[in-house]
């Protein structure tokens, strides 16, 4: 039997955090990551993907993301504690399968920031002053470049150390700002300039067909500019009154993301000049128009002499990706405080400070960003990888969603999801499919991720870096290695592999996705943890005086 809530030890130092955020925080939290760096650069990468048919890749990608905010939606309001992508998985299946979705979230949070500074050093070329921080013909960060980055991450993680209050009220007032000024730009650049015809220019409307729009909304930054709704969850554990909040907060940001988005891409693509338009809209040609363009918006602005919106736009290359990296470095560190709530890292990522500030989880993702400015330094080349580890993320979701249906069935759920028993398994599906469009080329890098948490989860466990021990209920379990080393081969061997001739050709390679998604779904349903399991894993890591809720069967 686990240890109840009374009789387990003391954690040493202060590891509370505080209920501090309302429905306007949570819904800036999660709308400001929505917005970042994705539609500075989201709207150009599309139309080199798949022309403009990138619209509909849009579309496809607002259906997939928003069946898996509405299952977010339901579980953070069921259970409104600190990183919660994180440890729903575990509640439902156990410490086996929670860590490695656990990893899968801190990974995902740790590495969106330092794409955001990226992605502020690329638009900055516009200025003077940066120019010799990136190098103009392959996008990497020069040595003053980098040297950039690490005061900007340093910047972030110094910010969220003034506690969840003050970052909420600051993150706001930016978000305002950066809602203003898409809308803004939709407005402006319509008037200025909506030429329809732009729809079969250069190489037509669809060169690629619809495998390359299927890959746009994964390697194009599609996913990537969509990601950010599940902030919400992440700072539930601080918010004031999350179960009426965190639905409200996550499906509103979605709603409004993807009209910004969608908006954006036709606006993008009808007020192209045609001098700035080439015989073809991919990347593989010098006559591409994407040659011109290091800062889409502001660029199209100047070409069309509107000198005043391209000033602004300049300014919220700054402002967007700065922000939407400021609350990822937030989210991280509630992640790791929830990773180590459950057992998987070191306690010491729940040691806060007087304000409640989880600053050891800080400091390693500022760590972890300066990092990732070596190995992957453009914003395209990092993209893909985040987007495949944000899909493994998300699709604990609709298991847990599942899981907690079948048995918590008289739980309360303040939003209760319709149709869950349709969408939880096509949710998972989603997930399945962004991975194979991902393709081959970043899946590998992403399984050499997978690995090395593996390494730093049984090195915690072995080196008793944590006193509490999970429970690794393999049966729970059994359905996972199967799943991550069967999407690794079906990518492989698909029209989304490195194969001259794939086994399954494209579409076939999709059906085999889908049905091998379902097949792992039911399987995982089948092993779930009961009842009574569920318990004893609520009990042994959700603290009542700390996480504001009631732990469930008590």
């Amino acid at each position: 039997m686990a240890t109840s809530v009374q009789e387990r030890p003391a954690r040493r130092r202060n590891t509370a955090l505080k209920r501090e955020v309302g429905l306007i925080g949570l819904m800036w939290a999660s709308m400001g990551s929505i917005i970042g760096s994705g539609w500075l650069f989201g709207a150009q990468e599309g139309l080199i993907a798949a022309g403009p048919a990138a619209i509909f890749a849009w579309i496809i990608g607002a259906v997939c993301m928003l069946v898996l905010a509405l299952i977010h939606a339901e579980l953070g309001a069921m259970f409104p504690v600190s990183g919660g992508t994180a440890r729903f998985p575990h509640y439902a299946f156990g410490g086996a399968v929670g860590a490695s979705f656990g990893w899968f979230s801190w990974l995902q949070a740790a590495t969106v920031a330092p794409i955001e500074v990226s992605a502020m050093l690329t638009y900055a070329q516009e200025w003077d002053f940066a120019q010799g921080w990136v190098n103009d013909k392959n996008g990497v960060l020069t040595a003053s470049g980098i040297v950039v980055s690490v005061i900007l991450m340093a910047l972030f993680t110094a910010i969220n150390f003034l506690g969840v209050r003050h970052l909420a009220a600051a993150n706001s007032a930016a978000t305002w700002w950066k809602v203003a000024v898409p809308l803004l730009v939709i407005i402006v650049l319509s008037f200025a300039n909506f030429d329809t015809g732009n729809l079969h220019a250069a190489d037509g409307f669809a060169p690629g067909g619809l495998k390359a729009v299927l890959e746009a909304v994964s390697t194009g930054g599609i996913i990537f500019s969509y990601l950010g709704f599940e902030q919400a969850d992440q700072l539930a554990g601080e918010a004031s009154n999350p179960k009426r909040d965190i639905p409200l907060a996550i499906i509103g940001s979605m709603i409004i993301g993807t009209l910004i988005y969608i908006a954006l891409q036709i606006t993008f693509l009808f007020a192209l000049p045609d001098s700035a338009i080439g015989k073809t809209w991919a990347d593989n040609s010098s006559d591409a128009y994407y040659t011109v363009f290091t800062g889409p918006f502001a660029q199209i602005a100047t070409l069309l002499s509107i000198g005043w919106l391209a000033f602004i736009i300049k300014a919220d290359a700054i402002i967007s990706p700065g922000g939407t990296g400021l609350i990822y470095t937030t989210g991280s560190s509630r992640v790791a405080y929830g990773l180590s709530r459950n057992g998987y890292v070191p306690s010491i990522f729940e040691w806060t400070n007087a304000r409640g500030v989880p600053w050891v989880g800080l400091v390693a993702a500022f760590i972890t960003g300066c990092i990732c400015f070596l190995p992957f330094p453009s914003w395209q080349s990092l993209v893909g990888l985040i987007t495949s580890a944000s899909v493994l993320m998300y699709a604990g979701a609709p298991l847990s969603l599942s899981a907690f249906r079948k048995r918590l069935p008289d739980q309360e759920r303040p939003f209760r999801l319709p149709a869950a028993e349709i969408l939880s398994p096509v949710g998972f599906a989603i997930s399945g499919l962004i991975i194979l469009w991902t393709t081959w080329d970043t899946d590998w890098k992403l399984g050499v991720a997978i690995l090395i948490g593996y390494v730093i989860l049984v090195g915690n466990r072995v080196l008793h870096l944590n006193e509490h021990k999970p429970m690794l209920d393999w049966h729970a379990a059994a359905w996972l290695p199967a799943y991550l080393v069967g999407m690794g081969v079906i990518v492989y061997i698909s029209s989304f592999g490195p194969m001259d001739d794939p086994v399954l050709p494209f579409l076939w390679d999709m059906l085999v996705t889908v049905v091998f998604s379902f097949a792992i779904f039911y399987w995982a349903i089948s092993v779930c943890l009961s009842t009574e399991k569920i318990n004893e894993m609520m009990d042994e890591v959700v603290l009542p005086e700390e996480e504001g809720m009631e732990p469930i069967g008590h």
